[in-house]
């Protein structure tokens, strides 16, 4: 996908030509990396193009460049080749400029949390940018209650559990409503419940506030629920494919190639076609419930 092809807003994460539409959000083409130490990530292949609105999931094994490629995003890190843009700039030389506009939540939660009690790390950024005190307060309950944390206000963040954690870093990112939301491996270390709890919560806000969100996970049981677009890398940085989620998934011999595990109810559909059952390749359990449900009626 070049930097004018668009995506067709009725069928979120297909490309279109749109001659005069608005520039993505975000586009790194071809970008180079070389880390001290000499590793070289090299993250080319398609174009990594992400419109407002749209929900992204980056896809890969570890070591394969998610964390890279979000840290050039948020200019973090400087290209030695290539070329990074997040609204219309060069975010390693004037994230200044846009750093209002996009919120961030990092894979290590703790390693975000510095402040000593959850009110005073989810005010940092507002009380850093100025904002009036009675501003800032409301701000903060505002995302505390939407967040459904306001009783933890007090606590300190080093005693909190695993999700609340991430509840109160997610907090902290969002406190100024961003446009751009990015997360790195934001279900790591959760139990299943929590991590359902998250998926629903970030669900909740990106549909309220039509947020742009991108997501960079190995975990492949979440990315039907929380993708318009799935953007696949491989060792080594290039990215191969991108599509809808049932797209990347109906795909089992690449996705093994590139080391990722289909979800186990693709990996079942998979089985039921090669049995002659063909039922399609439902990603989500919502989904195969209907087709085979679909599939009894028909055989009665």
């Amino acid at each position: 996908m070049s930097r004018h092809d668009h995506l067709d807003p009725k069928h979120p994460g297909r490309a279109h030509t749109a001659p005069g539409a608005p520039d993505p959000v975000v586009h790194v083409s071809c970008v180079r990396h070389v880390f001290s130490d000499q590793t070289e990530i090299y993250l080319c292949g398609l174009d990594f193009v992400v419109e407002k609105g749209q929900r992204v999931v980056i896809l890969g094994p570890n070591g394969s460049g998610k964390s890279t490629l979000l840290s050039h995003i948020l200019g973090l890190l400087s290209p030695r080749e290539g070329e990074v843009e997040v609204f219309g700039v060069n975010p390693a030389k004037q994230f200044n400029r846009i750093r209002e506009r996009v919120g961030v939540l990092f894979q290590n939660v703790d390693e975000q949390l510095l402040a000593p009690t959850v009110w005073d790390d989810v005010s940092f950024s507002p009380r850093n940018y100025g904002y009036p005190d009675a501003e800032v307060d409301r701000m903060v309950q505002e995302v505390l209650d939407e967040l459904g944390i306001t009783h933890l206000k007090d606590k300190v963040c080093h005693y909190l559990s695993g999700g609340e954690k991430r509840k109160v870093a997610l907090a902290g990112a969002l406190v100024l409503h961003p446009e751009l939301l990015i997360m790195d491996e934001p279900f790591e270390g959760l139990d299943p419940r929590s991590r359902s709890e998250l998926v629903t919560l970030l669900n909740v806000l990106q549909s309220r506030y039509q947020m742009t969100t991108i997501i960079a996970t190995h975990d492949v049981s979440s990315v039907s629920d929380l993708a318009d677009t799935v953007y696949m890398l491989i060792q080594g940085g290039e990215i191969v494919a991108r599509g809808y989620p049932e797209e990347i998934f109906s795909n089992t011999e690449r996705l093994r190639a590139s080391n990722i595990e289909a979800p186990a109810i693709v990996e079942l559909f998979q089985k039921l076609e090669e049995a002659g059952v063909d039922l399609g390749r439902p990603t989500d359990v919502d989904e195969a419930a209907q087709r085979i449900l679909a599939k009894l009626r028909d055989g009665k």
